[in-house]
């Protein structure tokens, strides 16, 4: 199996907040934990948990934060294709409140691989999945070769400016960026799927809608992570074969997961 992840991986500092802070106050974060997160981070993590033969297409910055991120992607042993930008790379503080909600603070703009980098796009028509979460059309093009495209609802726009069909646009329908519908989509994928926090989600073809539920788990202790590594998973069980409702059903037990610590990396289930 050979999947690849293409987007943005930022230096992640998390920790608990007792609340978020009004105009003017000081806030102390407590137990903080520094990780390569964001969008693709996160779903490169959970997707570096299986047998696949992973390929992560990202940009670096070029300061200690680069070589941080860098430093912890190459570890998993996962192939690491990264353009280099001449600048600090991008920084999010996420604060943790005690309802497990999860505020994120983003600090420069997220680098994400352009077709012009020149890096090795020939291998994507050799995937078995290519998830996409970063914001060139023109890389959506070179992924739509691998065998399974799947695409975050976040990066809709680019989708469309593609003018390529995604297999599956995964998303979120509490997220006002992500909630959709199939006919908001001028080129519709062949299936949407909304996740619904503890209500499950649901399923969008052009046969209907069907819903699946959600594990039973306790109160979230952090929300981060959850949504991107339900995605990785979905991504990871499709290309294995199975069926989209039961892929979602699986996908959703690794989502659930996350939300037991404030680390989604330390929670993250290993893909079966």
């Amino acid at each position: 199996m050979r999947i690849a992840v293409i987007g943005h991986v930022e230096h992640v500092t998390i920790g608990r907040a007792a609340a978020l802070p009004a105009p003017g106050d000081i806030l102390h974060v407590d137990e903080p934990v520094v990780i390569p997160g964001g969008g693709g981070g996160i779903a490169f993590s959970q997707l570096a948990r299986s047998g696949a033969e992973l390929h992560l297409f990202t940009a670096l910055g070029n300061d200690d934060a680069a070589e941080f991120v860098a430093k912890q992607v190459e570890a998993t042993g996962a192939r690491v294709h990264a353009a280099h930008r001449d600048c600090a790379h991008t920084r999010d503080v996420v604060l943790i409140t005690p309802d497990g909600e999860r505020t994120i603070i983003v600090v420069g703009e997220p680098l994400h691989p352009q077709r012009s980098d020149p890096l090795p796009w020939e291998l994507l028509a050799t995937c078995d999945a290519a998830y996409f979460t970063a914001q060139d059309p023109d890389v959506i093009r070179a992924a739509r070769a691998a065998t399974l495209l799947i695409v975050t609802a976040r990066r809709s726009q680019a989708l469309a400016r593609s003018g390529m069909r995604a297999d599956i646009v995964v998303g979120s329908a509490l997220d006002p960026r992500e909630s959709s519908r199939l006919a908001d989509y001028s080129a519709p994928p062949a299936a949407l799927v909304m996740t619904d926090g503890a209500r499950g989600g649901h399923i969008e073809t052009a046969d209907g809608v069907v819903r699946f539920s959600a594990p039973a788990s306790g109160p979230a202790v952090g929300a981060y992570g959850a949504g991107d590594s339900f995605a990785a998973a979905l991504t990871w069980y499709v290309a294995r074969g199975l069926s989209l409702i039961e892929a979602c059903r699986r996908a959703a037990e690794h989502g659930a997961a996350v939300l037991r610590g404030i680390n989604p990396l330390e929670q993250q289930r290993p893909l079966e």
